[in-house]
């Protein structure tokens, strides 16, 4: 496969599994602060939430606070990440308050370069996306447009497709909707100012990534549907069908009250030519709404009607595993669990996908 295909769809497995935002992950290294910081920070939480601590924009002013700080980027991630491991609200909102902290750190460093070397890939990067938002909101739509090609420039693996340079340009997406107040469709439309085809996808991405999370905090977006859970992706264009219908079953399962059976339903209704694209997105959100529980992931996917869900849901599993562990060892035992006639997609996934790392 064409490294351009690879490292986008790598990276929408990393970034996308929304584990994001409604599924969280237990993490292999959580930062505990000293008991005396743990005591300033949590009467400085109450003291600016005053009671509501499970509101979203309380904890965006109170993470915003932190961030401004001398070393306030490293002290919000460690606050973070002490909090993630105890609090229920702050690991389903985990990945949009890492936004708030990249917002903040373009206030101290403008330039997208300097920002990111202060940055912190926990949460999934979200604090990479931030900073473009930040970006975006600091020079304005217009300004914004005419030097889009240019924002990502000084990011490191431009020429590579490196990781660091997706989260940029997926970061454009994001800045877009900030900047549009959250329009979808001319979002996506001011993506494709991007000269390069792989930026636009990357940008796409950002886009409907954006719009589910506007969906999980005290927002709203009429770009989402609960009646019409299919809806974007079934009424944009062709060109961006494929990184929408990649988002679109975190929401579909938030909204199933995550009935995989009806997932599964839902999916069989997608545009012609995403279907397994769907059901794929299915089996990264099996994944990771079990923090890659093997025995779980596999009965999610049985769970799939026929031959061709199951083994489109194990597609998308098993690159979740790879993508979590950064090893296929894990992915392997995945697929010496399942039934026969799933084991040999399950290992053929595993050996392709892996050479991408």
């Amino acid at each position: 496969m064409n490294k351009k295909i690879i490292v986008p769809l790598l990276a929408l497995v990393i970034i996308i599994t929304l584990s994001i935002i409604f599924w969280p992950r237990v993490l292999h290294s959580i930062v505990s602060l000293s008991a005396n910081s743990s005591v300033r920070a949590t009467a400085e939480l109450n003291q600016i939430c005053n009671g509501y601590e499970q509101d979203f924009d309380c904890y965006e002013k109170y993470y915003r606070s932190l961030a401004m700080k001398a070393n306030g980027i490293k002290l919000a991630f460690n606050d973070l990440k002490r909090r993630y491991a105890i609090n229920g609200y702050v690991q389903s909102q985990c990945h949009p308050l890492t936004h708030v902290i990249g917002q903040a750190a373009v206030e101290r460093f403008p330039n997208v370069a300097d920002a990111y070397t202060q940055g912190d890939s926990f949460c999934w990067s979200g604090y990479y996306h931030g900073v473009m938002e930040g970006i975006v909101g600091r020079v304005g739509r217009e300004q914004a447009l005419f030097g889009l090609d240019n924002i990502c420039a000084d990011i490191p693996g431009k020429a590579t497709y490196s990781f660091d340079y997706y989260n940029c340009v997926h970061g454009l997406g994001h800045g877009l909707m900030a900047i549009s107040n959250d329009e979808l469709f001319e979002s996506l439309h001011d993506c494709n100012v991007l000269t390069g085809s792989w930026e636009r996808g990357s940008c796409y991405s950002g886009v409907f990534m954006e719009n589910v999370i506007v969906d999980g905090k005290n927002h709203f977006t009429k770009y989402l549907k609960p009646k019409d859970p299919l809806y974007p992706c079934n009424a944009v264009d062709d060109p961006y069908k494929q990184a929408c219908y990649l988002m679109q079953t975190s929401y579909m399962l938030k909204v199933s009250n995550r009935d995989f059976r009806k997932l599964f339903d839902w999916c069989e209704k997608a545009d012609a030519g995403y279907v397994d694209t769907c059901y794929q997105s299915a089996g990264r959100d099996a994944s990771g709404s079990t923090v890659s529980n093997l025995i779980k992931t596999k009965e999610l996917c049985l769970l799939g009607h026929n031959t061709r869900q199951r083994s489109n849901c194990v597609i998308g599993a098993v690159k979740d595993f790879i993508s979590y562990f950064h090893s296929d060892v894990q992915a392997r035992e995945l697929c010496a669990a399942l039934p026969s006639n799933l084991q040999k997609v399950c290992l053929d996934t595993a050996v392709s996908y892996y050479k991408s790392f």
